[in-house]
């Protein structure tokens, strides 16, 4: 059975493949002008191109489900569970590619809206898809998978990872610390909107999650993306602020090991790593957003220092935090992103009483509906002081440059933390669903309940599959930045459709604060806008694969 599977799904893969390999012919004939691709074409013609994204996307997570699914068949590990995720999966998305890709709610792509034709389609039009399609997302399996794993929420086994012995032990480590530190008293953190505890992230710390990635010398543990992937997920299946509070070491010391100078480097990955100091990225600015040419703040040198003037927003755990990585324009001359300059930037760590005692530097909080933990500031500079040395890497104008070193990275781990708010969501769901007695049975026995479940539980695996494949690259050293996005766009996506088919299983209890599917339908939402929109994403996935 698994090989007559692997062979279909393998056929599939070659023949959605050339579907988008059509596709991209069919965009370029539209977008490319003397040559080159046309940026204003581009925006005009946004649906086309970012749907050719989407495509892009489930073609890749198609083929790194099907490597996943293989390589537990090589280990004796493929069990009727995996089995039928593969099934429902492969069914699920090729069915989409054929008859319609949703992006978000109310935006269907489909192959007219990439100028493609019905013969363009016939490409799709194998035995094998057909039989994959007709026998993969029906009723039927998706109630077997749903009984494979309605007992599943204490032991979080909704099928093999593909983990080898050591991440295993790692993912089971933080689980332990999620199920016993974090989701008791999550709930509660976010009702009253408080910080997430210091004895937390000291605890944190003492576990290696803010030096995971420094390298040994530097006193980190010296570990891959891979391992980041399973701390960020397990991390924020518990609470999204938790699961986040190692973004922000991690783009810190990405920008040190990439741009700083050894010096730099010596000083503060140590701290870093050791949760001595706790970072924070400051680059977005009002009505800038991602357009980061635009940017405003100045640096201006004034002997050994940089005066900071200018304001910035969305600055996530800026009150307590102690160094700020912070974008800046040193040369008001250049246009874009070539006066850029990023620094080191220290501060006084605040609190409630005195959030920002710096000189220089104010201020306030934006109330948020979700990813509380760490709140949000918007924050004004007026002759912010920062040491020369403190400019990265030493020299003026590579700021930008320097920052794109670690959307890689970021997007990766923005991935893996979608993943652990979509299986929050999906084992709250679950845990409802089984437990809630409706018309003389649990209203998992329903079809279009334990159906939401299946389909959640494949899709976090296909996602899951896709990142760790972005992660695994990194770690290779090879370029990653269109594997890294696409798996940040479906991942989003996956989060925000899984709690929200969790809270409609909760259904009007879903709606009440003291319910835990509250908050993460919540926190789910922000995860399609920080670091980097899906739109804005979508472009950038289909800009690389066009130009």
């Amino acid at each position: 059975m698994s090989d007559s599977l692997f062979k279909q799904c393998a056929a599939a893969v070659d023949a959605a493949q050339k579907y988008a390999e059509t596709a991209k012919d069919s965009l370029k004939q539209h977008l490319v002008k003397g040559g080159r691709l046309d940026r204003t074409l581009m925006e005009q013609n946004q649906y086309a191109c970012h749907g050719f994204s989407w495509v892009s996307t489930y073609v890749e997570a198609l083929r790194q489900t099907l490597n996943w699914a293989t390589a537990l068949a090589e280990q004796g590990l493929f069990t009727e569970l995996e089995e039928l995720i593969v099934r429902i999966g492969f069914g699920e998305y090729l069915s989409q590619l054929r008859g319609g890709i949703s992006m978000s709610q109310g935006e269907i792509i489909r192959a007219q809206d990439m100028w493609l034709t019905d013969d363009d389609l016939e490409i799709l039009n194998i035995a094998e898809i057909n039989e994959l399609i007709a026998q993969g997302n029906t009723p039927a399996k998706r109630e077997r998978l749903a009984r494979l794993i309605e007992h599943s929420v204490d032991s979080g086994a909704f099928g093999n990872l593909g983990l080898d012995e050591t991440y295993s032990m790692i993912r089971d480590q933080f689980r332990r610390f999620a199920n016993e530190e974090v989701i008791p008293h999550a709930h509660e953190w976010h009702l009253k909107d408080e910080y997430i505890p210091m004895e937390i992230i000291d605890k944190m710390s003492e576990m290696g999650v803010f030096g995971l990635t420094i390298p040994e010398e530097y006193d980190g543990s010296g570990m891959g993306k891979i391992s980041m992937c399973i701390v960020s997920e397990e991390l924020s299946r518990a609470y999204i602020g938790v699961g986040s509070l190692g973004t922000r070491s991690e783009i810190a010391a990405e920008l040190i090991m990439g741009g700083g100078t050894e010096a730099q480097k010596k000083k503060w990955l140590p701290k870093i790593a050791m949760g001595e100091i706790l970072p924070t990225a400051v680059f977005t600015e009002p009505n800038v957003g991602s357009d980061l040419g635009s940017l405003k703040t100045r640096a201006v040198k004034d002997g050994d220092i940089y005066r900071i003037t200018g304001n910035k927003t969305w600055i996530t755990h800026a009150a307590r935090a102690d160094i700020m990585t912070l974008l800046a324009r040193t040369d008001p001359d250049q246009p874009g992103y070539k006066g850029l300059s990023m620094f080191l930037a220290e501060k006084q760590r605040g609190d409630d009483d005195n959030p920002f005692p710096t000189d220089g530097m104010t201020g306030g909080e934006i109330e948020v509906l979700g990813y509380r933990g760490m709140k949000e500031f918007e924050l004004g500079f007026d002759g912010f002081e920062v040491k020369a040395e403190n400019l990265l890497g030493g020299e003026e104008g590579n700021g930008f440059k320097q920052l794109m070193t670690t959307f890689e990275s970021a997007r990766i781990q923005t991935a893996a933390r979608a993943l652990g708010v979509a299986q929050c969501a999906l084992e709250l769901g679950l845990r409802y669903a089984t437990e809630r007695v409706q018309f003389g049975k649990p209203i998992f026995d329903f079809p279009r309940v334990h159906g939401k479940i299946a389909l959640a539980a494949v899709e976090i695996m296909m996602t899951r599959q896709l990142t760790y494949f972005a992660a695994r690259q990194k770690d290779e050293d090879k370029r990653c930045d269109l594997e890294a996005g696409m798996a940040k766009l479906l991942g989003a996506r996956v989060a925000w459709s899984t709690a929200d088919n969790a809270l409609q299983i909760h259904g009007g209890n879903g709606y009440a604060l003291e319910y835990q599917i509250s908050r993460v339908l919540c926190d789910a939402r922000i995860l399609n806008i920080f670091e980097g929109a899906a739109e804005i994403q979508a472009d950038v996935i289909a800009r690389r694969l066009l130009s």
